[in-house]
């Protein structure tokens, strides 16, 4: 009993924020954040209030508020005799040491919080003075939206501090807490001025305004700033470091470039607008400087105060599917290792693997094409899946795992099994700061960096090099170079620049995320266009939606400092290359390229060209012959085994630039087609087809099919490799 009569003193409000102000890094200010939590409430001492606005809310809220000792007799009666002649609540009995119980202490708005209230009103009476309530009162009362108190209103709506409040302000202000939604200057002006009104007329009613005074204040116009207008530039970065800051920091110096910081916004929000046709809503951008890590820009989304959107959402936090920009460190790793090589010939040919517990997965590639045999550097730059999926699969999906993480991808926290090979594709949540440091730890030479956006924070301590300099740099003549990525991009794409740059694409499946991500030898920007409801776009991938964000910021910077070139990598040299053999041209090579080349690759280089071997049949079957291109039999394999049956036949294809002439078991063949078929009959047959020049020979077994056996015409085995 005696804990429900204690008094309840000051210290039970303290608490609340002050105004943190925020620079850029030459001293230019970004904007003042009002809270350091979900709330914008700034504390202020009753001094640092207009008067009028005192006036105001006493007028409108608690007329007798100097009178009565928490619990208003008169207009609590008053309350409920107009319930018992009416049925319906006519006027509230609520005093201010009433409400200020109700907000501290989150009462319900029942019978039972009401007694509540009441008992904690008294409590609140015999243990604060009425200044000591009255302060702490007009810096808890809700004003719309997340903003709390007179302070935070009065610099959000007027831009200007309570102090400052007029008396047509102050009325306005005075009128917010009786409905902050209903009564929000932005969207219900009307029923605002309405109720600033009755505040004016109760003021003159309780003496504290004259009725010229609340004539004049009744014809004047209060205007109201912007809804952004206290930020002035990079909102999302500001508030999450508001959230963060030392308590008692007033101001705080932040890494970011203003006029760069305006520019990516501005072209954020015109690269959105301009995808909007094809479902786009959102977009984010961050620019990174490869020295330290430190955040020039820093774009959440395309508009942070947008109404009808959830601008406040941030995506450079945001989780998402990267898509294919996964895939340079894991080429980086392949080529350290040793896996592949810049002579590696890569099969971009239809393969399928057995995954455990699962259905079998058969990447596929974004064109719904197939290249054949490729350079790694063609399947790096055109980003070609099939290829990433057989190096993730002999790289080891927890050995790019842990080289992830190393570089800073923190939420890729679950294990290999998780990810499997689809870890090569992007199938795990990063967010595009993530992406942005380690596409900078690129640009260093696999040296991390601490990304950051305070000026003044200590210094992180250097991190360890992670992979290898010279094939980061390989690496990074892959993603620069355009011709490399002609097919998928064209070589005019807007991922070309005058100046050198090196730049990935992404797409998550089903177009929900578009990413790309690029850097010079001084700057990395990571763009992100998408939804963040995860809802698909419409024909946008990564280089129709975020690279058009990235090119302009790109530029922008080379304009602002020249870009240098890349450093070759170390202990390369340059050497022509077959692209088909991988090896030193020969006569009959029709494509030479320039490749790096260290002294191991050297020794490859040097050995004789070797045919593509059967893994390529199936794709070779598929593609017109080339002028000059001698027979070969592409299917059936050499040591296939099938099944015969009622009916069954199997198809014969061969690949060359004339018609073959064809024998079974050496009986000739009238058909002279490249593509024709045959009755299955038990036993071992050698097929051959000859070109006048040259011949081509496979041996195959046709056998009865079991009492129980599969559909006829299917293989039971083969000497084909599987991938």
């Amino acid at each position: 009993m005696a804990a429900l009569c204690a008094p309840i003193g000051p210290p039970a409000f303290g608490g609340g924020a002050n105004a943190l102000a925020f620079e850029d890094r030459a001293g230019l200010p970004l904007g003042t954040v009002l809270a350091r939590d979900t709330e914008h409430a700034v504390r202020v001492p009753l001094e640092r209030v207009s008067p009028r606005f005192t006036q105001a809310i006493l007028a409108i809220e608690d007329a007798r508020f100097a009178h009565h000792d928490g619990v208003d007799g008169f207009a609590l009666g008053r309350a409920i005799g107009q319930i018992v002649t009416t049925h319906h609540v006519v006027t509230g009995a609520s005093t201010i040491t009433m409400q200020l119980a109700r907000l501290r202490f989150g009462l319900r708005r029942d019978p039972l919080g009401k007694l509540a209230a009441i008992v904690l009103a008294r409590r609140i009476e015999a243990g604060m003075s009425k200044t000591q309530i009255l302060e702490a009162y007009v810096n808890r009362i809700p004003m719309g939206g997340d903003l709390v108190g007179v302070e935070a209103a009065a610099r959000s709506y007027l831009g200007v501090p309570a102090a400052d409040l007029d008396l047509a302000q102050a009325a306005m202000l005075a009128a917010l807490p009786n409905d902050p939604v209903e009564l929000d200057p932005y969207e219900h002006p009307a029923a605002l001025e309405s109720r600033r009104r009755a505040v004016l007329a109760r003021m003159v009613a309780a003496g504290t305004a004259s009725p010229a005074e609340a004539a004049q204040a009744a014809l004047e116009h209060v205007r109201l700033i912007p809804r952004n207008e206290g930020i002035v530039a990079a909102a999302h970065l500001l508030f999450r470091l508001a959230g963060s800051a030392p308590p008692d920091t007033a101001r705080l110096r932040t890494t970011i470039d203003r006029d760069l910081q305006l520019f990516v916004e501005n072209e954020t929000a015109h690269v959105v607008g301009a995808l909007s046709e094809r479902g786009v809503r959102d977009g984010a951008a961050i620019v990174i400087d490869n020295r330290d890590g430190a955040i020039l820009a820093y774009a959440g989304s395309a508009d942070y105060f947008a109404r009808a959107s959830a601008g406040k959402n941030d995506g450079v936090v945001a989780l998402r599917q990267p898509g294919s920009t996964l895939k340079p460190f894991l080429y980086e790793l392949a080529f350290e290792r040793r896996t592949i090589r810049p002579t590696t010939i890569l099969a971009d040919v239809p393969a399928t693997y057995a995954i455990p517990g699962m259905h079998a997965y058969a990447p596929n590639d974004y064109s719904d094409r197939f290249a054949g045999p490729v350079r790694a550097r063609i399947a790096l730059a055109d980003s070609l899946n099939v290829p990433a999926v057989r190096v993730l699969s002999e790289v080891g999906v927890a050995t790019f795992l842990e080289r992830l993480r190393a570089l800073g991808f923190e939420h890729l926290r679950q294990d290999a099994d998780h990810y499997g090979l689809g870890l090569a594709l992007g199938d795990g949540e990063v967010t595009l700061e993530e992406l942005a440091g380690a596409y900078a730890s690129i640009a260093r030479g696999g040296v991390p960096v601490h990304v950051h956006a305070v000026a003044d924070a200590p210094s992180a301590r250097p991190a360890a090099p992670v992979g290898s300099r010279a094939e980061w740099s390989l690496v990074t003549d892959m993603l620069a170079d355009s011709h490399a990525r002609a097919r998928t991009f064209g070589v005019a794409s807007l991922l070309k620049t005058p100046f050198a740059s090196a730049v990935k694409t992404g797409t998550s499946s089903d177009f929900r995320d578009t990413w790309t991500a690029g850097f010079t030898a001084d700057y990395t920007v990571a763009t992100w266009v998408g939804n963040f409801d995860g809802a698909p776009m419409r024909r946008v991938s990564g280089v129709t939606g975020a690279a058009p964000l990235w090119n302009h910021i790109i530029r922008h910077l080379a304009e602002r400092t020249a870009p240098r070139r890349f450093a070759p990598p170390r202990g390369y040299v340059r050497r022509p290359m077959c692209a088909i053999s991988g090896v030193r041209p020969t006569r009959d090579c029709t494509s030479v390229v320039s490749e790096w080349l260290d002294a191991g690759d050297l020794v490859v280089w040097n050995r004789a060209p070797r045919p593509l071997d059967r893994r390529y049949d199936a794709w070779l079957a598929a593609q017109p012959a080339a002028g000059g291109e001698s027979v070969r039999i592409v299917a059936p394999h050499d040591g296939d085994v099938f099944e015969a049956g009622p009916g069954a036949r199997i198809a014969v294809v061969a690949r060359g630039s004339g018609h073959p002439e064809w024998a079974l078991n050496g009986a000739r063949i009238a058909s002279r087609d490249a593509r024709w078929s045959f009755a299955l009959t038990p036993g071992r047959w050698t097929l051959r087809a000859t070109d006048g020049t040259h011949a081509d020979t496979v041996t195959f077994t046709v056998v009865d099919p079991p009492r129980h056996g599969r559909r006829a015409g299917f293989t039971v085995s083969s000497a084909r490799e599987h991938f």
